[in-house]
């Protein structure tokens, strides 16, 4: 069984709920059998990339909050995060664009590293100092830290098409699918969860899936097979 998680860097529900996916996954009978690959979503598309700024003031201007309700959004958020075990900075931190954090991840997917870049990723993002945006330096870093060639991934932020089309692609596919916001779980493309749910409910999700999977059907017949003993053969 597949499943899709579209997911943004700057966003931190998708840093919680991934937390509760996994909860869900690492209890589920049939979680060797599950294939999880993370794909592209950008919450603010088309920013470039040295346009950054704090996360407080993005929301008071974007979302037209006050700026104690961001701060109460923040400490929520961190409590969230507190809760299922993950650091949280609630002040300081900053937001822009992940276009290029997308491209490297579909590059360490293309080399088997894609959840851990990712993983340092959010970690930088949400319970780190310095900031991830508009800083190449800092990205090589982390990807260098998540077992892949810096030099490649050197060439791979030089190049502003370099997975490029395979970001665009997995947005595309978001929309098609009904995705308005992220966290968005598809599940064999079947069922669809949105949203940072408690870990119970991925936990019922993943077994629906589980149960609807198609079944193979045998047509039986008088014919030779081979088996663990070896091979029938006819006697003449």
């Amino acid at each position: 069984m597949r499943v899709e998680i579209w997911s943004d860097i700057a966003c931190p529900w998708c840093y919680v709920g991934k937390a509760r996916f996994e909860k869900a996954l690492g209890v589920f009978p049939h979680r060797d059998d599950v294939e999880v690959v993370h794909r592209s979503f950008e919450l603010d598309p088309g920013r470039a990339k040295d346009d950054t700024q704090p996360v407080l003031s993005m929301l008071t201007e974007k979302y037209g909050m006050s700026q104690a309700q961001a701060e109460a959004g923040e400490d929520n958020l961190g409590a969230q995060a507190a809760a299922e075990g993950l650091p949280y900075r609630t002040r300081g931190r900053d937001h822009g664009g992940t276009f290029d954090m997308h491209r490297l991840l579909h590059f360490a997917r293309e080399k088997g590293r894609q959840v851990e870049l990712l993983d340092l990723l959010y970690q930088a993002n949400f319970a780190e100092e310095r900031s991830v945006f508009g800083d190449d330096d800092r990205l090589l870093e982390l990807a260098g830290a998540a077992g892949l060639d810096t030099d490649a991934a050197r060439a791979v932020l030089a190049d502003p098409e370099a997975y490029a089309a395979e970001v665009r692609e997995d947005q595309r596919e978001a929309a098609e699918l009904g995705a308005r916001g992220v966290p968005f779980f598809v599940l064999d493309r079947t069922y669809g969860v949105s949203g940072a749910q408690p870990a119970e409910v991925f936990t019922q999700a993943l077994t629906q899936a589980w149960d609807a999977r198609p079944r193979l059907k045998t047509v039986e017949g008088e014919a030779e097979v081979c088996g663990p003993d070896g091979c029938a053969v006819p006697q003449t």
